[in-house]
């Protein structure tokens, strides 16, 4: 088995490959003056296990051609089975056909990274599960609630909590999380989007007076549902209002949002590699899903079970 990562998210590959107590596979991912990327395996590979980590958040486009290249490096360096493991997988959103005329990228995305040679992909909270049906691969969707469940257990385990989901499609993942939390209570916060972007709180479907509100998401982008989310919860009643999210893609001024918002505590897991002004944000916390995805890893390889990781 080996390990190799792109240049996406290098503090997350090197934490994964700690808990499998093992290297890196030495490689170089690197540009040429006009920004081809250029991949060359400094190992040998022929007849390895190996699992490329590469997420494929901003510049989503740079970083899922270092993706494919690096699959298609491995592929033609013989090795035995090639797995995709994207903690974050872009393009996701576009899952379906919003209006005439439109992509289904998701699904594009799906077919390029089965053509580059990939023989399964593994990945974190897929924005919608029927993406796994996209690939015509196995692929493995792990969730990031045992993570978050046992955080908010350890911090907030003594007050009256209650989950929350931002909206209705988000109702099963909010109800997970909720079952293992002692099935703590269940809220919807019911809102309009106008425009892609931009939503409008309408409604909180739920009593809140009193409750410690706990919002789960899988992607917090422009952050503007979760800051009208918690805004309406507190007016509603809420003692107090925290969010946890999978993916902190945090694009514009959505840490700016999150700093003068209602919340509490926005906490995101490192699927995305953080920049600075992420890093810097007083309100906004980080869980590492390292041990979670190196488990996967060491099962899948060990031909064993993934989804017993969940029971």
């Amino acid at each position: 088995m080996k390990l190799l990562t792109g240049n996406s998210n290098l503090p997350l590959a090197r934490d994964i490959a700690a808990y499998l107590e093992m290297p890196l596979t030495q490689a170089s991912v690197r540009r040429f003056a006009d920004e081809e990327v250029f991949v060359e395996i400094q190992e040998n590979v022929r007849g390895e296990d190996v699992f490329v980590i590469q997420s494929t958040g901003y510049p989503a486009n740079d970083n899922l051609m270092e993706l494919l290249i690096c699959i298609d490096a491995l592929k033609r360096a013989s090795a035995r089975r090639i797995t995709a493991v994207v903690p974050y997988f872009g393009y996701a959103r576009q899952d379906r056909k919003p209006g005439p005329r439109t992509p289904i990228s998701a699904k594009l995305v799906a077919n390029l990274i089965t053509v580059a040679g990939a023989n399964r992909v593994l990945s974190v909270d897929l924005h919608a599960g029927q993406i796994q049906g996209f690939f015509d691969i196995p692929t493995d969707n792990l969730f990031g609630a045992p993570v978050m469940s046992a955080d908010i257990e350890t911090r907030f385990g003594g007050r009256n909590l209650m989950v929350v989901s931002p909206d209705v499609g988000g109702v099963v993942r909010a109800r997970a999380l909720a079952k293992r939390l002692d099935n703590a209570p269940l809220a919807i916060v019911d809102k309009r989007r106008e425009r892609a972007g931009e939503s409008e709180v309408m409604n909180i479907i739920g009593d809140v007076e009193g409750r410690f509100c706990i919002l789960i998401d899988d992607i917090v982008d422009s952050a503007g549902t979760l800051c009208n989310a918690a805004a309406a919860l507190k007016e509603a009643g809420a003692s107090g209002v925290v969010a946890y999210v999978t993916h902190g893609v945090l694009s514009g001024g959505a840490v700016a949002r999150v700093e003068a918002s209602a919340l509490e505590e926005l906490v995101i897991t490192d699927s995305i590699g953080a920049h600075e002004i992420i890093k810097a944000a007083k309100r906004i916390r980080h869980l590492t899903i390292a041990p979670l995805v190196g488990e996967a890893i060491k099962r899948i390889a060990d031909e064993s079970s993934v989804s017993s990781l969940f029971d």
